[in-house]
């Protein structure tokens, strides 16, 4: 049975502060007449202001919300107090589902047949193109990038304007080199940094290096060439992902955090597995004031596949496939079922997943053909394939690792890619300070050191963080209890 989520994992899934407030004014049980829990589903009515109380179902495995409230939300504020009160043990225990969750239910399980059976049948993409016209404008591109580099180094840090750090960006955006762009528009938001000279030709040295590296791409180890493509922005599309070898493990939600890009608001998710003790970065985006995935809750645990992207620190990642519970079977079992399609399918199989140009098969986190290291970015839900019927079981207290080991994790990373920005680190045994964790210093912009620190009250305790060039940001700790605070 799923362990109760704490109110802190509940509110951190709500999409804004106004969802959060009305979930909690929800949240009373003289609200929900009917309400209950049967293995991993939890349903309820809540009393509103119709005469026809709306009906709230939220599958805790994946989880999934379902809601007949007209609200565009996701999850909505009744999907969110039914979720408050459980996480209170104000939800009994149920016999059955109520027939309309129980239908939708069948539903899902019919969909995710449906994308599995497509997985399946998809072909295997066909190899990239070693050379190819975009990589003669590419080149161009960065050529320029090495003589604006070389006249900036000569002629000083400080000659440089916005105008022609926008100018370079839109040129390499026009030569196809998008990844390259993103770089040089970053140039002017780190000449407005304390200490922005040595920040800045930090800055000039990664993109010479990238520039360099892709003029000789022939050189380098195919895992690398693969890295500086995609670092200049050559696209890996989601079926090339989805055709690798898959590793499967009990990843550990570490935490996430959502940052707006342009009119597009990105979520980083951070796993770190069980048994491989890979790190991966799942990443979702929905275009500003829409709803993001939020399938992967902090604190929790999922047994699923997951896909990485190539590269020579493989960090993002694809969930391909969430393994389902003995449990959550014997409960769709017995759910009711109403009438389907012909050829739909209450259950479904797990999908394999292929290597290019071989038989479809996985690597499973104890076998020797898994790799230590972890990658950059995984996708969930039903933008990265099957990943319906999933468990999110409670992780407890994450293993973790001493600030020795942390720093010798990063050394690594940043070895096989030197781009690397973000990296998700479980620091155990550790005695947060003001403005140094572990040895690491914390973030200059992050807020949550008071918090932290009210937490350990002076005590050894475990942190997820994500390294950056800059600093940690500590994303989760957890109590003396072990109850999941989101920092």
């Amino acid at each position: 049975m799923i362990e109760r989520w704490s109110r802190d994992q509940v509110l951190s899934l709500a999409p804004d502060a106004s969802s959060r407030k009305a979930a909690q004014g929800v949240a009373a049980p003289g609200r929900w007449p009917v309400r209950g829990l049967t293995g991993e589903v939890l349903f309820g009515e809540c009393e509103g202001s119709g005469a026809t109380p709306y009906q709230a179902c939220v599958d805790l495995g994946e989880p999934a919300y379902r809601c007949s409230c007209p609200s565009r939300k996701f999850p909505c504020k009744h999907a969110l107090g039914l979720l408050l009160l459980w996480s209170s043990d104000g939800v009994p225990h149920a016999d059955g589902l109520p027939a309309w969750a129980g239908e939708w239910l069948a539903q899902r399980e019919a969909r995710a047949a449906r994308s599995a059976a497509r997985l399946e049948a998809a072909p295997s993409p066909p190899p990239r193109n070693g050379e190819s016209l975009r990589h003669g404008r590419v080149a161009a591109g960065l050529a320029e990038l090495e003589r604006w580099l070389a006249d900036q180094i000569r002629q000083g840090l400080a000659t440089a304007a916005p105008h022609d750090w926008e100018g370079l960006a839109k040129r390499l955006i026009d030569a196809q080199a998008p990844g390259a762009a993103g770089m040089v528009t970053r140039l002017a938001r780190v000449r407005d940094e304390d200490e922005w000279p040595g920040r800045l030709l930090e800055e000039h040295a990664l993109l010479h290096l990238l520039a360099v590296a892709y003029r000789r791409r022939a050189e380098l180890p195919p895992e690398l060439a693969e890295t500086v493509l995609m670092r200049v922005g050559f696209p890996v599309t989601r079926e090339e992902v989805l055709a690798r070898p898959v590793v499967r493990d009990r990843w550990d939600v570490l935490g996430r955090r959502d940052e707006e890009q342009d009119r597009l608001t990105a979520r980083r998710v951070w796993l770190r597995g069980r048994s491989t003790g890979r790190a991966a970065l799942i990443l979702s985006f929905a275009p500003s004031g829409q709803p993001l995935d939020a399938s992967l809750v902090t604190g929790t645990a999922i047994d699923a596949d997951l896909a990485f992207y190539p590269g020579a620190a493989p960090l993002r990642a694809l969930v391909a496939h969430r393994h389902p519970p003995a449990l959550r079977e014997a409960v769709a079992e017995h759910a009711p079922q109403p009438s389907a399609p012909s050829g739909t399918l209450a259950g479904h199989a797990s999908p394999s997943l292929s290597g290019a140009g071989s038989p479809r098969t996985g690597v499973r986190a104890d076998s020797p053909e898994a790799p230590l290291m972890g990658g950059s970015g995984a996708e969930t839900g039903s933008s990265a394939g099957d990943a319906r019927g999933a468990s999110s079981e409670a992780g407890g207290v994450v293993p973790g690792m001493s600030a020795d080991d942390a720093m010798g994790e990063v050394a690594a990373a940043l070895a096989a890619d030197p781009w690397t920005e973000s990296w998700p680190l479980v620091l155990t045994g550790v005695v947060p300070g003001e403005a140094t964790l572990a040895g690491f210093p914390l973030l200059a912009s992050w807020r949550g050191v008071w918090r932290l620190l009210a937490v350990s009250g002076g005590r050894p305790v475990t942190v997820a963080a994500e390294w950056t060039p800059r600093g940690l940001r500590p994303l989760t700790t957890w109590d003396e209890d072990g109850t999941v605070v989101i920092l």
